[in-house]
């Protein structure tokens, strides 16, 4: 089961939320969708250099509160707020002239988030990296900054060969069965000029337990787990 369901949608509700929250009409669901999966596009393509790893998006009658994850969140303030104020105003057209909140939320570990480990072993096969040695770099270093597991795959015709393979490394434990466990999934296509190159990166970073009781909190022994992830 763990490798038929994606990671984080097995586990909603549980340890993890919803990165859109929000609550719509019948009539209005689909053009806030549309709406969210605009927005998302738009910061990675103008971002591509900031290592955005997530983005939340909160909804309140007309205002829309937009949270990004970022390893480098000077990328996206620019010189004296410039560009962040040029954000606000894209996110404002694309959303016919709503209220738009930006919050920017350092990632003070970027070496065990599962999407930049991926975005970066992709950069890598575009610039003619070896696959194996792109993936093992990038495994040591998620081990050595404090993730307990980490398994990548790569897919696609590696190395130019002419025949399409897989390719994958595995080290520590992914207890992907386990709800308790806080598994990070990421994904991304690298386009190489023999064609895309699908990079998928699954890690542990601990698990996170509930106390049960009126008020709920949350517990993690995960080594740095992502701010605001969890509520």
């Amino acid at each position: 089961m763990g490798q038929k369901v994606h990671p984080y949608g097995l586990r909603l509700g549980y340890i993890k939320t919803w990165k859109s929250r929000w609550f719509a009409k019948k009539k209005d669901f689909a053009t806030y969708l549309y709406e969210d999966i605009k927005i998302k596009k738009h910061i990675k393509k103008n971002f591509a250099s900031a290592a955005v790893s997530d983005v939340h998006i909160e909804r309140a009658s007309d205002r829309i509160r937009v949270i990004i994850f970022s390893a480098r969140p000077g990328i996206i303030i620019g010189r004296k707020g410039a560009d962040i104020d040029r954000l606000r105003e894209d996110i404002s057209k694309l959303t016919k002239n709503k209220e738009i909140y930006i919050d920017i939320k350092e990632i003070k570990n970027p070496y065990i988030e599962a999407q930049l480990i991926a975005e970066n072993i992709a950069f890598q096969l575009e610039k003619r990296v070896a696959f194996r040695r792109a993936m093992k770099r990038a495994m040591q270093l998620a081990l050595e900054h404090g993730a307990g597991g980490i398994k990548m795959r790569c897919s696609g015709r590696l190395g130019g060969a002419e025949i399409a393979r897989t390719e994958g490394y595995h080290q520590g434990k992914i207890p992907l069965h386990t709800f308790r466990a806080d598994i990070d999934y990421g994904f991304t296509e690298a386009y190489t000029p023999y064609g895309l190159i699908g990079v998928k990166v699954w890690v542990y970073k601990g698990d996170i337990f509930i106390k049960k009781g009126k008020d709920k909190e949350v517990e993690s022994d995960a080594p740095d787990a992502k701010e605001g992830q969890i509520s």
